[in-house]
Order: structure tokens, then sequence, then C-alpha cells
């Protein structure tokens, strides 16, 4: 029989479908030859754009599926961001710690639909901004959710969970440095190999949520009562099934 909640689904499910829709953007753009190989040995060549994630999804049709894979992920991230801070909201003393993180991965959010929706070679300040937004509060996301790990050592697995996303944020963070380090010296392929590596840690990182998640049941209840929240949002877990969170 199943013990542990579906809610552990959503987050490793996600990050699984959020991937394969970027490959397969990579992929199409590979085959349109509008962006060359990642690991390529050769030069741009023929009107192809070095494997950048947004110029693998600059031209249509990668360009589609593109914009709706980056619309996805940021309404499902947002969801997962949330139901984390509500199954954390009652077991930390540093309240703001845990609604910094919130607020700063929902702008991270924001940053995903401007990546997504403004291509970078027509728009790019627009999408550049996104792209920074997105990487800078993330990469924060991480490092603070790894320190909420250990704080508040959900079901004693504080240890071994924050250690596995503490390893992930140090690996996202050195991505992100070569990543602009290798920008700045226009060493392209390698900037954009980083690109890559650091999204899908970053993937990665958001899937371990379904570890935690698989202790807690997230149920919206609604009522007419007059005077009272017409839907609440609520979380038990196993040490405090009881005590319900209120959105």
């Amino acid at each position: 029989m199943w013990s542990c909640s579906l809610w552990a689904l959503l987050p490793p499910v996600y990050s699984l479908i959020i991937a394969a829709g970027l490959w397969l953007v990579y992929f199409i753009a590979v085959a349109e030859e509008k962006i060359i190989p990642l690991g390529s040995k050769y030069k741009r060549r023929n009107g192809s754009y070095y494997p950048f994630i947004s110029l693998a999804g600059n031209f249509p049709p990668a360009s589609c599926i593109f914009s709706e894979v980056m619309n996805i992920a940021a309404f499902v991230g947002l969801i997962i961001a949330v139901l984390r801070y509500l199954q954390v909201k009652h077991r930390m003393d540093k309240q703001w710690i845990n609604v910094g993180s919130l607020i700063a991965f929902s702008v991270g959010c924001f940053g995903m639909t401007l990546i997504g929706n403004f291509q970078v070679l027509t728009e790019e300040m627009i999408h550049n901004l996104g792209t920074f937004v997105t990487f800078g509060l993330g990469a924060s996301f991480c490092w603070v959710q790894s320190y909420v790990t250990l704080t508040v050592n959900l079901q004693s697995e504080g240890r071994k969970v924050g250690f596995i996303r503490f390893l992930l944020s140090g690996s996202i963070t050195v991505c992100m440095i070569v990543y602009f380090s290798m920008l700045g010296q226009r060493r392209h392929m390698q900037a954009a190999q980083s690109q890559w590596a650091l999204v899908m840690l970053f993937l990665i990182f958001l899937a371990t949520f379904g570890i935690e998640f698989r202790h807690s049941r997230f149920n919206i209840v609604c009522t007419d009562a007059s005077g009272r929240p017409v839907s609440q949002l609520e979380t038990a877990s196993e040490p405090s099934r009881y005590q319900p969170d209120q959105l």
C-alpha cells in the first residue's frame, strides 16, 4: 500500500518534463541547423549559432515549444515554492527567511516567463533581464533552502538532504560563475555547456523537494461560512498532522 503522499511526485515529474522539453527544443534547433551541437569542435557555420538554450529556442518551430516549456516551468515552479513555504512555515523561528525565499523564487519564476516569451535576438534587453533574475534569484533560493533543510530537519532527514542540497547549490553557483566568465572571454561553446549544466542541476535541486513532500498532505478546503475565508490550503505532516496552514 502506498504510504507516501502523492505530492512527492510533483517535484521530480516537474523536473523531468521541463528537462525533456528543453532538450526537445535543443534537438529541433540542431536538426533545423539553427545551432551547432553541444561539444562540437567546429565554430559557427552556415549561419548557425552556438548552442545556448535561448538561441535554441529563438527560432520556430522550437521557439513555440520553448515558450510553452518556460511558462509551465514558471507556473508549476511557483506552486512548488508555495507548498514548500507552507510545509516549513510552523517549523521555523525566523519567518523572514521563509518569506524571503518564497518572494525571491516568485520573482525568479517571473524571470522565466521573460526568458520564454521575449526571444534573445528580438528583445535582447528584456530577455537578458529575465536571465539575470532567474539565475541570480534561483541560486539564492537554492542556498536558502539548503539552510532551511538543516534548520527544520524534517523527519530527522535534514542532514542527509541538506548535504545533497548544499552540494547542488555549490555546483549551481560554480556553473553560473563559469558561464559568465566564459561569456566575458568570448568562449561561447564552454559558456553554453555551463549554461546547460546549470539549468539541469537546478532542476535536480527542485526535484529533491519530493523527498520531503512525501511526508505532507496538501488539501484545498472550500467553505461558504460567513466571515470565514472562501478557500484554505492545508498541509499536514507526520509531527503536526492537525496543524493546518491557511492561504
